[in-house]
């Protein structure tokens, strides 16, 4: 977000606010946490037209995708929050790193709390595939976004949030780590290398689902969760005796 202060109103937002749609109770706090920890403190109405300029953005580059976007055609799928487009945002690369962070910052949250819930290591690791594959099956378009035009592109945005990206990396392998410790998974797989596939399988199976190379029902969903984690945890967890590679 662009270092202005935030104004105590916003010119027109009292008429624009009657004729957006708003965004649910719970989508407008989850943004005015994450500026919040950012020491941002917005008005509740320029709140609200914040998160539409934010899910109009998202439309855009899922649609267009981000190199072809221009602000003006963000702007214009904003419709009467349009104001806020040049007043709080300085440039689309701006909106897509508030848009990535805003959501990985949930990933990182939901990773942390499945983490100290207490289960085995294939119910944490499930917990987390579940709020990925539910995400994507809520919000598609921004699912999209996030992986096309942020994850894969390695020599742009994907360096510039690097460090967020480690972290939910490494909090896979923390949950391998200690599986390991316990004896519930082997230990001649690395907890870093064990991350990268749990990640790599979730991509792939995300970019199926954005390309239509596979069929997106909640039927596929459900099965997806499971078939992750089976994947990932059968060949984490101790083999019995009788069992060999390739057997």
């Amino acid at each position: 977000m662009s270092s202005r202060t935030a104004p105590g109103g916003f010119a027109g937002t009292s008429s624009a606010v009657r004729r957006v749609t708003a965004p649910s109770p719970a989508r407008r706090r989850l943004c005015r946490i994450w500026y919040a920890s950012r020491d941002v403190v917005l008005p509740a109405a320029v709140l609200v037209l914040l998160v539409v300029v934010w899910e109009a953005a998202v439309r855009v580059f899922a649609r267009q995708g981000f190199h072809s976007a221009r602000v003006s055609d963000v702007a214009e799928e904003a419709g009467d929050a349009y104001g806020l487009v040049y007043h709080y945002f300085d440039s689309k690369d701006q909106m897509l790193n508030e848009i990535f962070s805003e959501r990985w910052s949930l990933l990182l949250e939901a990773s942390r709390e499945a983490d100290q819930q207490p289960g085995s290591p294939r119910e944490k690791l499930g917990a987390i595939a579940a709020f990925i594959v539910e995400s994507y099956r809520h919000d598609p378009e921004l699912m999209k976004v996030i992986i096309v035009e942020v994850t894969r592109a390695a020599n742009s945005f994907g360096r510039t949030h690097l460090p967020e990206i480690r972290q939910a990396y490494d909090l896979i392998a923390k949950i391998v780590a200690d599986a390991q410790e316990l004896g519930e998974f082997r230990d001649d797989v690395s907890p870093d290398f064990a991350a990268m596939l749990f990640y790599g399988a979730i991509e792939q199976l995300l970019s199926g689902w954005i390309f239509e190379l596979v069929p997106a029902g909640d039927e596929d969903y459900e099965r997806a969760k499971s078939l992750v984690v089976e994947t990932i945890c059968g060949g984490l967890e101790p083999r019995r005796a009788t069992e060999s590679v390739g057997t």
